[in-house]
């Protein structure tokens, strides 16, 4: 069934907890179609009005930022052993390759990847629990993390209703292009990562046989 169909069989306060739930999971390390789930919801309060685009945003943010911090601690408390614990239990995501390439981010741009990393659906993931296990001070992070979450959550939902508010005849029939848009967009983003992963695992396989 289409997500957004079977988001209309449930009541919206179902909608503002699932939409919080997938998100804060996502967030905290488990990988999930949040961005999906927001897209779907935003568009589906743009054609009915029991949905609250403001609570919903709310509970997205919400998601996001807590689920994050959750990420933080598990990260930290964990260390380098919940990373290679994530690898094995989510390859095709936290790969070494993948890992290694989101640490150079890091290391690079400090809480700014936490801030930028909201938009990106791999660096979503890893952000929390590796800024945890790379002991970033918690002061950043929850500084990025906050206005990284503020403005990914609450800009996708406010951009997404006002495109439906504004074109909501067009929407009702063709509003699969917005979720085919988040995909192509995460997809996107995914295989980039992916491109910059393997480089960055074959040239540690080089340097591991000098």
């Amino acid at each position: 069934m289409h997500v957004q169909e079977w988001l209309e069989t449930v009541p919206a306060v179902a909608v503002y907890a699932l939409v919080g739930l997938v998100i804060g999971l996502e967030s905290l390390g488990i990988p999930l179609p949040g961005e999906i789930i927001l897209v779907s919801s935003a568009l589906l309060a743009s054609q009915h009005g029991d949905i609250d685009p403001v609570v919903l945003g709310a509970s997205a943010t919400a998601g996001a930022i807590i689920g994050d911090s959750i990420g933080y601690a598990i990260g930290r408390r964990g260390g380098r052993p919940l990373l290679a614990w994530l690898g094995n239990k989510f390859p095709k995501h936290f790969s070494e390759g993948h890992i290694a390439t989101a640490e150079r981010s890091f290391e690079k741009w400090g809480m700014w990847a936490v801030f930028f990393g909201r938009f990106v659906a791999l660096l979503r993931i890893f952000a929390g629990p590796l800024a945890g296990v790379l002991r970033m001070p918690y002061w950043k992070f929850l500084v990025a993390n906050v206005f990284g979450g503020i403005l990914w959550a609450g800009g996708t939902t406010a951009v997404i209703y006002y495109v439906g508010i504004v074109a909501e005849s067009w929407l009702k029939r063709f509003s699969w292009l917005g979720l085919v848009a988040a995909v192509l967009v995460g997809l996107t983003s995914m295989l980039v990562l992916k491109r910059k992963a393997k480089k960055a695992q074959q040239a540690q396989l080089v340097a591991a046989a000098e």
